[in-house]
């Protein structure tokens, strides 16, 4: 899972959703509803073969092939073939696939698109499976668990979570005269530190002004000073107010006071960390195994440093979905179910990857334990954040890609970048609030 390519899950695919509902924009798919199967913890009836659609193309996608292969092995009524697309082919290929008849069975979402594909019909209810299951909030964890509710139904199950990570390069560090082992924990180290580091004539901490990894720095940073992207109901932009301002100043500090150049580049950012041009880097958890490919680089990993008045972490989160069919066959879904329920169990496979499992058990399990990094970026699991389970939102969130872009770049100040992107995403936030009914 490289980053470029994870700068693709946001918008993409998103207007072509639309053609999928057999009904207009309104239709509205609840527990229990069209293609809806009873669940079950095994499969007895006869072969049947499962399309698996997702967006693994990268280092993850072997391991996620291996738990296939397995599950294939022990199922033997049961055929699962796996296919992979780029993420944002993925989201266009999906909702036409299932318009025409020819959708995959079983798919993996981010759960930012989760709203948006129970809006327009593409995904069914899961709530059988999650109760036939007995799973509840404590078997994963609250934040992690309720992402996946739209409308008060549920519409998938979470297989990880991957939420930023705060990466530091020892050898930088130990040049600065710091204590490689002792990262920053809060914002008076975090600023002693880039001092100590600007000291050497090094630019410690580089801010850059795209999505990846800017946008969700800056939504940490926000939620760290009690702030929130909308308001409950995702009516409403929020992130302009105080603690938006707080978390955008702090960033474009970085610049104004010669810890970060300006001007970065996507990626620019860990490709500094590990050339040794910079020390300190917000980044996703997907950057564990690419960091471990440089053998010789002196790195580590913790929890994000909590710069505001809480802890809080942006997190992405892949999960499972089932999706309709065009005529109901009920040992597809109920073999799905049973598909989705034992590669939930068996996540530890997939957090070898580079994920944190989102089932309890797995990330109590002396195997993930024994995975030092991801444990380590494991620890926020419970006040990590993620966007509300509205339709639309992935498009939403592009005008605080933006607001960050105008403000690191020094084109607009932050309370001006932010109030601006405010007043477009209220607009948007109007107009899916029309196209989806909600």
């Amino acid at each position: 899972m490289n980053l470029t390519r994870r700068g693709l899950i946001g918008a993409g695919g998103v207007m072509l959703l639309a053609a999928c509902s057999d009904g207009g924009p309104n239709e509205k798919v609840t527990g229990g509803g069209q293609n809806a199967a009873p669940a079950a913890t095994e499969y007895t009836g006869p072969n049947v073969a499962l399309a698996f659609w997702n967006g693994f193309t990268g280092g993850d996608g072997p391991f996620m092939k291996k738990l296939v292969d397995q599950f294939n092995t022990e199922h033997p009524n049961i055929k699962v073939s796996m296919n992979t697309y780029q993420w944002a082919d993925y989201y266009q290929k999906v909702p036409a696939a299932v318009a025409t008849g020819n959708g995959p069975d079983v798919g993996i979402m981010h759960v930012d698109h989760v709203a948006t594909n129970a809006a327009r019909g593409v995904i069914l209810p899961l709530e059988d499976l999650s109760k036939a299951l007995n799973l509840t909030a404590d078997d994963f964890s609250p934040p992690v668990w309720n992402a996946g509710i739209y409308n008060n139904t549920r519409y998938a199950i979470p297989l990880d979570v991957h939420p930023l990570g705060f990466f530091y390069n020892k050898a930088v560090m130990e040049k600065a005269g710091l204590d490689p082992d002792k990262p920053p924990t809060n914002n008076d180290e975090y600023q002693a530190a880039l001092e100590a580091m600007k000291g050497k004539g090094i630019q410690g901490d580089w801010v850059t002004p795209f999505e990846f990894t800017g946008s969700m720095q800056f939504q940490s940073l926000l939620w760290q000073f009690g702030g929130q992207l909308f308001d409950d109901g995702a009516t409403k932009a929020m992130f302009a107010e105080q603690a938006g301002v707080q978390a955008l100043t702090w960033m474009t500090d970085h610049v104004k006071n010669g810890y970060s150049p300006k001007n970065v580049a996507q990626d620019a950012d860990i490709i500094a960390l590990r050339n040794g041009k910079n020390a300190f880097n917000w980044n996703g958890i997907w950057t564990i195994n690419t960091l471990k490919e440089d053998k010789n680089l002196q790195w580590g990993v913790s929890a994000l440093p909590q710069i505001g008045t809480q802890k809080a972490a942006w997190a992405g989160s892949h999960n499972f979905v089932q999706f309709k069919q065009k005529t109901k066959d009920d040992n597809k879904l109920t073999a799905g179910k049973v598909f989705i329920n034992w590669i939930s169990q068996h996540s530890i496979e997939w957090a070898r990857g580079g994920q944190v499992p989102a089932r309890k058990e797995i990330r109590d399990s002396a195997d993930f334990k024994a995975l030092p990094e991801q444990s380590a970026i494991g620890t926020q699991i419970d006040y990590l954040h993620f966007l509300p389970p509205k339709p639309g939102i992935a498009d939403v969130m592009a005008t605080v890609v933006t607001s960050i872009n105008e403000a690191v770049l020094g084109r607009k100040d932050p309370a001006k970048a932010l109030s601006d992107g405010a007043a477009k995403a209220d607009q948007l936030l109007e107009q899916n609030a029309k196209k989806y009914g909600s």
